[in-house]
């Protein structure tokens, strides 16, 4: 198929378009850099530097690359910032999706994989978190994500439009075989700066929170492998039907707790991590753990990467070389 990733030179979405050249897909890749690197994406894919509020810009692209499918994983994400700048989030997350869906419908593409999150479930009444839970977000960035799961729902019904929503937990990892990897700036996920701090970038790791009701008393996470999640991406795609909206938990279904982390990478690195233990931070949840029993009884898919310190090796393989990112 001809293919387009939205948000491709971002962690995620480049190795969404590493794993689609390599399956054989024709592939294109539209970012407008805000957050991605050029350097992420496969030298094998097309690469168009565009914003998603430049609608006829993005058509442009879907009628010169016959465009068949879109997967879509441009978005602002940082939960504290989105409390601070809603007004960045509804932009970027819910305005300019709308930008690309009517890029869409202008050109006849019918089929989408959108990324969601786990935010929108915002505090689950019980643990491990599956589909049918309610959604309540707590903070603006869970709030766009649920606002455009129900603008697709719509779209679907009214227009026929097929398309995926994952729902991610904590993505970790880096490609297997160490060709891309994790560069955020500012770099806030859990594994990356204890990998900071592992090669002497960063001097000590602030623990948030050591008083939760759990089984050390830190926060419990669900962490999957960006392989594997972009994986289930395209047993998606190759799922979709028209008018048809799929929701998945996309997790191992098993939490690792904040100093549980620590200590994998401790042993994978085998240098010393100082601690600095710290108050909780507003919002954060006790335990966030999904339930992927949907997606593998009726797709078959399940996490290959679900060893910690594997996950954490391979996160690890990519700093060691790259030390300052992308550059």
């Amino acid at each position: 198929m001809n293919i387009v990733v939205i948000g491709g030179a971002g962690y995620i979405g480049s190795h969404a378009v590493k794993l689609l050249v390599e399956k054989g897909h024709t592939v294109s890749c539209i970012d407008n850099l805000t957050n991605g690197h050029r350097a992420a994406v496969h030298a094998n894919a097309r690469f168009h530097p565009v914003d998603l509020v430049n609608t006829f810009q993005i058509i442009d692209v879907f009628q010169k690359d016959k465009i068949e499918a879109v997967m879509h994983f441009a978005a602002s994400a940082y939960v504290g910032e989105s409390v601070t700048d809603p007004r960045k989030y509804y932009r970027n997350n819910v305005a300019n999706t709308i930008s690309m869906l009517d890029a869409m419908h202008a050109t006849g593409i019918k089929k989408l994989v959108f990324s969601s999150t786990c935010a929108t479930y915002g505090m689950p009444p019980k643990m491990p978190i599956t589909e049918d839970l309610p959604q309540n977000p707590i903070n603006p960035y869970g709030d766009s994500k649920l606002m455009v799961e129900h603008m697709l729902k719509d779209i679907a019904k009214a227009e026929g439009l097929a398309f995926a929503a994952p729902r991610y937990f904590n993505v970790a990892g880096s490609a297997p075989d160490g060709s891309i990897g994790e560069d955020h700036r500012p770099e806030t996920h859990l594994i990356p700066v204890l990998l900071n701090v592992a090669l002497g970038k960063v001097p000590h790791i602030n623990l948030y929170g050591t008083d939760y009701p759990t089984k050390d008393g830190t926060c419990v996470r669900d962490y999957i492998h960006v392989w594997d999640l972009v994986q289930a991406h395209l047993i998606l795609l190759e799922n979709l039907k028209p008018g048809q909206g799929l929701f998945y938990n996309l997790g191992v279904g098993k939490g690792y707790s904040n100093r549980e982390i620590i200590d994998a990478v401790k042993r994978v690195t085998k240098k010393n991590i100082p601690v600095i233990e710290s108050p909780r931070r507003p919002g954060d949840p006790p335990e966030l753990f999904a339930a992927p029993d949907k997606i593998k009884r009726e797709l078959g898919w399940s996490a290959q990467f679900t060893n910690l310190d594997q996950i954490v090796e391979t996160a690890w393989r990519w700093f060691q070389a790259h030390p300052n990112g992308y550059g």
